[in-house]
């Protein structure tokens, strides 16, 4: 038994682009799974929020970097989509939860590359594989990338590594899972004021003014502009639209 209503799981949803991402979908219809790591409080509030639309929301705990949890999680998810959606399957995944690093190629170390890999590529593939039986024929996934996989800044040498992984991920997941009508696509911010890497796009007037003037619109992205993309490449508007990436930069470094 299916949902009357679309429902989607969105990492990283206590927070960030993960919230403004959950709340354009409950916007849109959509009940929603959210997961956080360590900010209870944030995912209940953004669970009240999505409520008060008068959709379903459920948040659960998860750290992405230890896939040794992904089994079980995955368990605890096919109960709350029997208890709170009664319904056994959902929709859309949303691969958003992640964290950054600003380290040189000279500085990084192996212990900062190891927590990318785990952070952002090897949680991509695997939780993305132990969530597949619950992931509905015709169901949608959005894996997060960036857009410092097209142009370079010194500094983000691991995380653009691993977001570029994962842009390879996608296309393959996409062949692989298009006998199920799974479609996968890659949505790559650009710089976006949020309280990612310590909020320095946000909160650094120096920083902001010089992203405004490389991007084509003269601005810094917002999260609405993100999380609203999300929501409409999840409806069914898109759904002829599969194993694509696409820059949300507001024309950056063109």
């Amino acid at each position: 038994m299916q949902s009357t209503h679309p429902i989607a799981l969105v990492t990283g949803g206590s927070r960030g682009l993960g919230r403004n991402t959950a709340l354009h979908l409950a916007i849109k219809g959509v009940d929603v799974i959210l997961t956080y790591r360590s900010q209870q409080a944030d995912a209940t509030s953004i669970v009240e929020e999505i409520t008060a639309f008068g959709r379903k929301a459920v948040a659960l705990q998860l750290d992405v970097a230890n896939s040794g949890s992904f089994a079980a999680f995955s368990s605890k998810v096919g109960e709350v989509l029997a208890d709170h959606f009664s319904c056994e399957q959902f929709d859309y995944l949303v691969n958003n939860a992640g964290t950054g690093i600003h380290a040189s190629f000279m500085d990084t170390t192996e212990a900062q590359f190891d927590e990318m890999v785990n952070v952002h590529l090897k949680s991509t593939f695997f939780l993305s594989q132990k969530l597949l039986p619950l992931i509905a024929d015709g169901g949608r996934i959005i894996n997060l990338s960036s857009g410092l996989t097209r142009f370079s800044f010194p500094g983000f040498a691991a995380y653009a590594s691993m977001k570029g992984a994962i842009e390879v991920l996608s296309r393959y997941m996409a062949k692989e899972l298009g006998e199920r009508r799974i479609a996968v696509n890659v949505v790559a911010p650009g710089a976006i004021e949020t309280d990612f890497g310590g909020g320095a796009v946000r909160d650094n007037p120096q920083m902001n003014d010089f992203i405004a003037s490389q991007t084509a619109l003269g601005r810094v992205g917002q999260p609405d502009d993100i999380g609203a993309l999300i929501a409409s490449l999840l409806s069914s508007d898109s759904r002829w639209v599969n194993g694509q990436r696409i820059e949300v930069s507001g024309g950056m470094n063109l």
